[in-house]
């Protein structure tokens, strides 16, 4: 088995494969294996070779939330009680999870696709709804569990989640702290499609295969950024932005070539993103 926390692999038509790395724990997130995810995003981020982004795990989990191991940690470090032992289990989190920002996910470039080929929960669930899209294999399970551990809405979920699959179904989760399967969580949108468990990671592949040889990654990276800043925006401020940006967009190469490859039935040859 690899040493590696997060495997690192990439096709031919640019899309990289990070894959959560400890199937033994059930890809249970430690201050390491965050580190390493977090360097190899930023990676793929400034390499043109790399136009889309998908992350799975290793083994029978997605990641099933901040190592146990850790968590026994925090609540060893504030048992002698005082603000003195609950600065300690602060620390004791920081050391577990890392302090990076985890909203690092939702500022890069390019398109990130949770491949959800397992059980999610906890922090795992917190990363999943910082990417783009998510995909999960059939009968996957997946549960918020902060509040069944005592916890909050953790790593800016409380912002995400509502927003994926809005507030009733949001509070539904966060507070019952429920299992729910990947078919019900596609009937309230949080995965985008469920896919069989036997053949999930073709289906992924070929729809992000299919995404990098047809589309501009220009066009990803401006889209995501209007997506995420449209949500502190009003409805003229998006649209006075969007406007602005499709003249902007009329005057890169990648407007003529999407025009002329469509006119000449062939496929686009769209430039690499550059930063």
């Amino acid at each position: 088995m690899s040493d590696d926390l997060v495997l690192f692999d990439l096709n031919e038509h640019g899309v990289a494969v990070l894959t959560l790395n400890r199937p033994e724990r059930m890809n249970a997130w430690t201050n390491e294996m965050g580190a390493e995810y977090f360097a190899l995003l930023r990676r793929c981020a400034a390499d043109p070779a790399v136009r889309i982004i998908v992350v799975t795990g290793a083994g029978r989990a997605w990641c099933a939330g901040a190592d146990m191991n850790s968590l026994t940690a925090i609540t060893d470090a504030i048992s002698g009680g005082g603000s003195e032992a609950v600065e300690r289990g602060a620390e004791s989190l920081e050391e577990a999870v890392g302090v990076d920002s985890h909203w690092l996910t939702t500022t890069i470039p390019k398109p990130v696709i949770a491949a959800l080929n397992g059980a999610v929960a906890g922090m795992g669930f917190s990363q999943a709804m910082m990417c783009d899209m998510r995909f999960a294999a059939a009968g996957a399970k997946i549960t918020t569990s902060f509040s069944q551990r005592g916890l909050i809405a953790e790593w800016g979920v409380a912002w995400t989640l509502p927003r994926i699959v809005g507030t009733a179904h949001a509070m539904d989760l966060l507070m019952s702290g429920r299992v729910v399967l990947a078919e019900e969580a596609a009937e309230m949108g949080l995965v985008n499609r469920v896919f069989p468990a036997e053949s999930f990671m073709d289906h992924v592949l070929a729809y992000a295969n299919a995404m990098a040889v047809t589309s501009a990654p220009a066009s990803w990276a401006i889209i995501k950024e209007q997506v995420y800043a449209a949500n502190h925006q009003t409805v003229q401020e998006a649209e006075a932005s969007s406007v602005k940006l499709m003249r902007q967009s009329f005057g890169r190469s990648d407007f003529g070539e999407g025009v002329q490859s469509y006119l000449a039935r062939r496929p686009p040859n769209f430039a690499p993103y550059s930063q």
